[in-house]
């Protein structure tokens, strides 16, 4: 009897320390929750909203415009915040009158940047910057009270934590996003 009692008990065991192995190993290199603070990426994203946020893609592909990301703050690394990536690694952004112009390679004359995942498309600001190597420029889907790439400038790649890829919360506003 006692013997089965031991066996039980190891298999208990074994069984809880390989489930947290699993567990630790998906939140430190895979996917890591994350809670939506504050309106900066209103309406597409409320506060209280939980996330999964993948941090694979960042370590192995380019980003691309368009995808939501979370990320150190650049100015306070214990902070994290959520913004929209609107401009690339050595391309030039131009914010002049409310819209957006991107140059790049492909654009030398440059583009206005359409956004229809915005309700409003006024963006405050007089910006033009080239970004470098491994730096992107970030906004906050709601412009008017986001505190982000044209308060502190570009952002490290370093810093991207992962690409938002679920919203698990509130249950109906449940989604995927593939960008």
């Amino acid at each position: 009897m006692k013997k089965r009692a031991l066996y039980f008990l190891k298999e208990v065991v074994e069984t809880v320390v390989i489930s947290l192995a699993i567990v630790l190993f998906v939140r430190t290199f895979l996917f890591q929750p994350f809670f939506v603070k504050g309106e900066s990426m209103l309406p597409n994203f409320s506060s209280g909203d939980y996330l999964i946020v993948d941090e694979i893609t960042p370590r192995l592909k380019d980003l691309k415009r368009g995808e939501v990301i979370v990320f150190k703050n650049p100015k306070n690394p214990s902070i994290f915040f959520i913004k929209r990536i609107v401009a690339l690694p050595k391309e030039r952004i131009v914010i002049k009158d409310g819209k957006i112009y991107i140059y790049n390679k492909e654009h030398p004359t440059g583009f206005e940047l359409k956004e229809p995942y915005l309700q409003e498309s006024f963006t405050p600001g007089n910006i033009d910057l080239t970004l470098k190597e491994n730096e992107y420029f970030v906004l906050g889907d709601n412009r008017k009270a986001s505190y982000d790439s044209r308060a502190w400038g570009p952002l490290k790649k370093s810093d991207i934590v992962g690409v938002v890829r679920l919203r698990a919360w509130p249950p109906q506003a449940f989604a995927f996003f593939t960008y």
